[in-house]
């Protein structure tokens, strides 16, 4: 099983040792409160956001933007939100653009109705550093990132964030996310698990993967046959894209900078039927032609010049790069003129792509860790056939019996989507007309889902 070695782990805790000496320098959070965002409608609960330094010899520091629970939050769970890319913002994506309290609307912000903020205090993290706000004063810090390096920061983030908040310490946590943080979230719940053992410091309770990349051959090559399913591509194109070559073999060559003329042939025959004005993260959505890239073009090098979310990301971009927004938001451009959705100084060994994570998801749910794979059932990038493959041959693997058959859940009067569970502890379920960001474009099915898995309770069987 891929996992992180000890020497990954020694030199988090070697960091997270130096805690003791860092009591009288990291600052409080009474200083990263925020007063008001501009243009935010009146609410009653408080928000903080600021810098936690990760790395005192590079200043290297992550910036995050906390949202605490509308009503009780001391009743409340601690939930951290990491979109993937790698390298693309939890802060533009997630809470601005899917599950935070606000959207940017024009010059103003408006009240998100199915803020995941309902149902937990909600932490969304900006990493690596070189991503959004994230920085560092040494420029080679940008350089050769991978997921060791992730893993070992987002540790040692939580838990000098810790002292910012100590209220939250031993609050009950989860860790979810949508993407490549099928990379981010099961490595970083591994790190907290082996800490732990050492120290009890992380309350973990659950992980939800939304859309995840988890095992490179299997969620990639799954493409070819949602393509076909749905009417994107013809019976010839999808048996060349099967057999000629598959994606997964035409991202590994890319990524190595050497695209074989097969494989160039084959794609562009797949890009020429499936047409750059279908949403490739939403089969069914309208595009947005001149918005930013979303999380997904990272692992999509084919994809140009669409998006997943109809402009909602260039009201998001105009809003952050405002000067009075980051002084309220208490962020800084290091090195950068823009803001941007992903980043573009950040240099990311993508071939960490390749390594799979699904087996890490294996030892969580071995520690007793409930692990929940939802996918949005319009999304073609990491499509829902690759991701029940996986869950369920995982079942098999770790002995788990089947404890809630395939069936469909509601949102209302609506069917929400499908799900099936095994041995009450790993559980798929899909979200019906999502796309590739489920909470974006379903906020109501997801809100549902995202209580759901909470509370460990059942998804809804009537309406």
């Amino acid at each position: 099983m891929q996992s992180l070695p000890w020497k990954t782990i020694a030199m988090a805790a070697a960091l997270l040792l130096q805690l003791s000496f860092l009591m009288e320098i990291v600052e409080s959070s009474p200083s990263d409160k925020i007063t008001e965002l501009p243009g935010q409608p009146h609410v009653s609960f408080n928000q903080y956001s600021g810098y936690v330094t990760v790395d005192e010899k590079k200043q290297r520091a992550l910036f995050y933007y906390f949202v605490e629970a509308e009503i009780d939050p001391v009743s409340k769970p601690l939930v951290i939100w990491l979109n993937g890319g790698p390298g693309c913002s939890s802060l533009g994506v997630g809470a601005f653009s899917e599950n935070g309290p606000f959207r940017p609307s024009g010059d103003v912000l408006v009240k998100n109705e199915y803020s995941w903020n309902k149902e937990a205090n909600m932490l969304y993290l900006e990493t690596p550093i070189g991503v959004g706000f994230s920085y560092s004063a040494d420029s080679s810090s940008y350089m050769s990132v991978d997921d060791k390096i992730t893993a070992r920061d987002n540790l040692v983030f939580l838990a000098r964030w810790f002292i910012k908040f100590p209220q939250y310490k031993h609050r009950e946590l989860f860790i979810t996310g949508e993407s490549y943080a099928g990379h981010y979230i099961p490595q970083l719940a591994e790190l907290m698990i082996k800490f732990n053992k050492k120290e009890e410091l992380f309350n973990l309770k659950g992980i939800a993967l939304g859309n995840p990349v988890l095992d490179f051959a299997t969620d990639f090559n799954s493409r070819a046959e949602y393509f076909w399913s749905h009417g994107l591509i013809s019976d010839s194109t999808y048996k060349v894209f099967t057999t000629a070559c598959n994606y997964s073999r035409y991202v590994g060559e890319y990524y190595r900078g050497s695209v074989s003329p097969m494989c160039s042939r084959v794609m562009s025959q797949v890009s020429r039927e499936t047409s750059r004005f279908v949403d490739k993260y939403d089969v069914t959505l309208d595009v947005c032609i001149p918005s930013v890239l979303s999380q997904s073009k990272i692992i999509s090098p084919q994809q140009v010049t669409v998006s997943l979310d109809v402009c909602v990301e260039d009201e998001t971009v105009n809003y952050l790069n405002r000067k009075d927004v980051q002084k309220a938001l208490h962020a800084r451009l290091i090195g950068l003129n823009k803001w941007t959705v992903c980043s573009n100084i950040l240099d990311y060994d993508m071939l960490n792509v390749e390594i799979p994570t699904i087996s890490v998801v294996g030892l969580i749910i071995k520690a007793g860790i409930p692990v929940l794979v939802y996918s949005g059932d319009q999304d073609s990038v990491i499509p829902l056939i690759g991701s029940r493959s996986l869950v369920h041959k995982l079942s098999k693997e770790l002995g788990l019996n089947t404890t809630t058959p395939y069936r469909v859940w509601f949102e209302g009067k609506q069917v929400g989507g499908w799900t099936q569970v095994y041995g009450n502890i790993l559980s798929f379920a899909t979200v019906r007309g999502a796309s590739h960001e489920a909470p974006f474009s379903q906020p109501e099915r997801s809100l549902v889902l995202f209580k759901s898995f909470l509370q460990s309770r059942p998804l809804p069987e009537i309406f």
